[in-house]
């Protein structure tokens, strides 16, 4: 009989025997191996933490007892043991977010899955609730996937240390890998506990020297194995590590084996101060095709067949393929381009840079504060760095951006994957602020590339520059169809569809030059004329669509970011700022946290579609919508208007 669907909330735990979990741990790889194979999503990292998210539930008492995840995708299982078993939506519209989601569960907590930041979370809320007389409860921090990289977690562990009296369990899921294995130091230290012999060797020698006398030979070795692990972990040295931290160490533990993982849990609730269990686990344990997979055993993944692993569509080529093809051939013919990332050598598209160039690419593990900085510094001798991170992480370091790479006039090239609106991540993931963001910096020129050939553009421009930064932006997915230009102007900017009159200047920035195009069509049908440009370099706003917008009517800008603070906001204060008062209706993403669904849908309920934004620029040239065009110099509300009152046809009221 199936155990998973009977379980309702943690503490079903208790009633389950040692044999019964074991059957609950294969139950659970089972179903997220069928359901995620079928939806997509963070299948190897869940697959990893099976045993030892039983067993924390096993032994704390959630949520009394809060548990933290760093990172978020490792909660798939925390969701099965808290009652969330329909994964037949995950992280659709109106199904289970692929991330801790306080709205969902009471035993959800911190929400944002940028990484490195539980053990801040952890040492607040057990501070929290020793000062308030709630000393009984545990907090459990749950730190895996290469968050250990991140130099937040070093700050939490360096306070947390300070102050000793309260009841705070950290453990570390050790499994060698972030997106793909995990580099640094910090890595090859754990990495050699890991696999010492001399721990393996007398792990596994005490383990059968016990077990050859039977049940109580057995009840012998857990009752010693506490002591055993202490003795084995400063024979292997592992203890020097947190030494001077003055924090209790237990471990090295196995992640996959349930009794001794609750047994040391135990241990460490027990004592009364915080202490660091090393769980050692396999990352996609129980699935070959993940096991298999080197690059990133299956951290994340598209549909696939659940025998085979292989991806069930073809996919398209993406932005990320094209930057990554771009950059090789750059490489080739400028010596000083070097390539920097934080941990996702693969996602953003270095990883053929780095096979070409083994030597020119520096992943700094999760620590983009510290890539970028150490960028400015590569800058200033001599080289030009391209840092390459999804846009939502750039927001953890923007003043290393401010005031290490701007102020210093350092030629830095910041390739930001994932920008605007990216769907089923959610809140955590959209990377819709960087253009409000990044924009604030003195002397930044930011690029949003519309195609494939604006990309490499962009991207050859760009390492040109080495007296200031510069951003290339492009969304997640695959990369939009060729658009050609009408005409490129003298400073740059690309004309990509004219009418006779000129009534709506339409700006579509990257993509959304598409968008804009679809509705200048549109706004034709209605007797309106449009202009449609992109203006490839967003920031500086160019002189020419400065010039452009004082012959319009009206402007209308469309970016994929929050629209407080976004291009559009500049383009309205620069035109101000040259006494032209043509009106500027700024269209993007509201600046909300915005829950997981299809990119289509958030864009849709932003109101960024052809047919919205068409519809509302034709009332905003009947002035019956704020902001509203000026008139048509011949007196006209539109040309429509002009062309009726001539006798002309073909006009669509």
């Amino acid at each position: 009989m199936a155990i998973l669907p009977s379980i309702s909330g943690p503490r079903d735990l208790d009633r389950l025997s040692s044999r019964e979990l074991a059957q609950l741990a294969s139950e659970i790889r089972e179903f997220l191996v069928q359901n995620v194979a079928r939806t997509g999503g963070h299948l190897g990292p869940n697959l990893g933490v099976v045993e030892l998210t039983i067993a924390v539930h096993r032994v704390f008492d959630s949520p009394q007892d809060p548990i933290i995840f760093d990172t978020g995708h490792q909660s798939y299982v925390h969701k099965l043991l808290t009652g969330r078993q329909d994964f037949s939506e995950l992280r659709a519209r109106g199904g289970i977010a692929g991330y801790p989601q306080r709205s969902e569960s009471e035993h959800d907590v911190v929400e944002s899955s940028h990484a490195s930041s539980s053990l801040s979370w952890a040492d607040g809320i057990s501070r929290a609730f020793t000062r308030t007389g709630r000393a009984d409860r545990h907090v459990v921090a749950m730190v895996g996937d290469g968050a250990l990289t991140g130099g937040m977690t070093w700050e939490a562990l360096n306070n947390i240390s300070d102050d000793n009296d309260r009841n705070l369990v950290i453990i570390v899921n050790d499994n060698g890998r972030s997106y793909a294995p995990t580099i640094g130091g910090m890595s090859r230290y754990l990495n050699r506990v890991r696999t010492a012999a001399a721990y393996k060797d007398l792990h596994r020698k005490s383990d059968r020297f016990f077990r050859a006398f039977g049940p109580v030979g057995r009840a012998v070795f857990r009752g010693v194995r506490g002591g055993t692990h202490g003795f084995l972990s400063r024979f292997t040295n592992n203890v020097a590590l947190y030494s001077n931290l003055d924090i209790k160490y237990l471990g090295p533990v196995d992640g996959h084996d349930l009794p001794m993982l609750m047994e040391t849990l135990e241990q460490a609730k027990s004592f009364g101060a915080p202490v660091i269990v090393h769980v050692i686990t396999e990352k996609g344990r129980g699935y070959a095709p993940a096991r298999n997979d080197e690059a990133d055993q299956f951290h994340a993944v598209n549909p696939i067949d659940p025998r085979t692993g292989e991806a069930l569509k073809q996919a398209r080529t993406g932005w990320t393929d094209v930057f990554s093809e771009e950059l090789v051939t750059v490489g080739q013919e400028r010596p000083n381009v070097i390539g920097i990332t934080a941990a996702m050598l693969r996602p953003t598209g270095l990883a053929a840079f780095a096979e070409r160039f083994p030597d020119r690419v520096y992943d700094v593990g999760i620590a983009e504060q510290h890539a970028v900085a150490a960028a400015a510094g590569m800058a200033y001798g001599g080289l030009h760095p391209v840092v390459a991170l999804y846009a939502t992480f750039m927001n953890r370091a923007f003043d290393q951006a401010l005031m290490d790479v701007a102020l210093h006039k350092a030629g830095v090239t910041f390739v930001l994957d994932r920008a605007g609106v990216t769907g089923p991540d959610g809140p955590s993931h959209h990377g819709m602020w960087d253009l409000a963001m990044l924009q604030i910096i003195p002397h930044i020129r930011i690029a949003a590339p519309r195609d494939a050939d604006r990309l490499r553009e962009a991207l050859r421009e760009a390492v040109a520059i080495d007296d200031a930064p510069t951003v290339i932006r492009f969304p997640k997915g695959a990369v939009a169809a060729d658009l050609p230009a009408l005409e490129r102007l003298s400073d740059g900017v690309d004309v990509l569809a004219r009418s006779e009159s000129e009534d709506v200047l339409l700006v579509g920035i990257g993509p959304f030059a598409h968008l804009a195009m679809d509705v200048a069509q549109r706004l034709r049908a209605q007797g309106i004329g449009a202009t449609v440009i992109d203006p490839r370099w967003v920031v500086p706003v160019a002189e020419s669509l400065v010039e452009l917008a004082a012959r319009h009517r009206l402007v209308i800008t469309m970016e994929d970011g929050i629209r407080v603070g976004g291009i559009g906001t500049r383009i309205r204060q620069v035109l101000r700022e040259a006494g032209i008062d043509t009106a500027v209706d700024e269209l993007g993403v509201p600046d909300e946290f915005i829950d997981h669904a299809t990119r289509e849908q958030v864009l849709e309920d932003a109101g960024l579609t052809a047919a919205k934004i068409a519809q509302d620029v034709v009332s905003q040239v009947l002035g019956t919508r704020v902001p509203m065009a000026r008139p048509h110099p011949d007196g006209a509300l539109w040309t429509g208007q002009i062309a009726t009152q001539t006798g002309s046809t073909g006009i669509v009221r």
